[in-house]
């Protein structure tokens, strides 16, 4: 993914922008390693995930990085990366004043940009909605146009992306379950099906548990839920597994 200046703002100390450009930010490496994985050189992989999400003075973002290591290849690439900038507008920020009525507490203008091996780049552009809703600690739901850059790309079309956390205490801990649902639900392209990639992680709060609440949401364990109706757009795959997965919180 290219670099642009929203990614290196982001990577600044908190401390020194935080009445500036940055207004919050965290960082998080994540291990996880599954089987049962379709269309790809090896059922069986191992992926390290970096993210970056924050809240900036107009909007907020979040950006992540996929470095795929497919295991028990024999022969071909045993690597590849795939990687998402997803930048918001606010109406409330930009205006200075609150966007919302009942349950939604703000809308953006929302953009995504998708790259990685083979003809995957695209652009993202529409509208984001943010709720306020009991038991989510964050629920949004964004509508995007689809337009493919790269050549051999045919993904164009429609698509709607929920993205939510829920945060449940237990005992001195917390579980968390968060993530993302990809919906292409309209395909401009006779090759390229509609699509549903529903991805939640369950995590436990290791790192609180051991360490107690200096610690908390630092080292998460737990799984991840990967159900990918016509991966990639192809017809009759459908991807059903779930990989293992440790996270770090910088």
């Amino acid at each position: 993914m290219k670099k642009i200046c929203f990614l290196a703002a982001l990577m600044v100390s908190p401390t020194v922008l935080a009445n500036d450009v940055i207004q919050w930010w965290d960082a998080s490496a994540t291990v996880l390693h599954g089987d049962d994985y379709d269309l790809a050189p090896s059922d069986r992989q191992t992926t390290i995930t970096l993210e970056v999400a924050g809240g900036w003075t107009y909007g907020d973002g979040f950006i992540f990085h996929d470095f795929i290591n497919f295991n028990g290849n024999n022969g071909g690439d045993d690597n590849s990366h795939y990687g998402e900038i997803s930048p918001r507008f606010s109406a409330s920020k930009i205006l200075g004043q609150p966007v919302e009525f009942g349950a939604i507490k703000d809308m953006s203008v929302a953009l995504t940009y998708e790259h990685g091996d083979g003809p995957v780049e695209s652009m993202l552009y529409g509208v984001g909605v943010d709720f306020d809703i009991p038991f989510f600690s964050y629920l949004q739901l964004n509508t995007y146009r689809r337009d493919a850059i790269s050549n051999g790309n045919i993904s164009d079309g429609w698509q709607f992306t929920p993205v939510f956390r829920i945060d449940m205490p237990i005992g001195n801990a917390n579980i968390i379950i968060d993530g993302y649902i990809d919906w292409v639900f309209i395909a401009d392209n006779n090759g390229y099906d509609e699509n549903l990639h529903f991805n939640p992680q369950i995590k436990y709060d290791l790192g609180k548990s051991l360490f107690g609440e200096h610690k908390q949401n630092k080292l998460l364990v737990g799984f991840e839920y990967d159900y990918w109706q016509s991966k990639y757009g192809v017809n009759g795959v459908d991807q059903n597994t779930y990989s293992i997965i440790a996270q770090y919180h910088f």
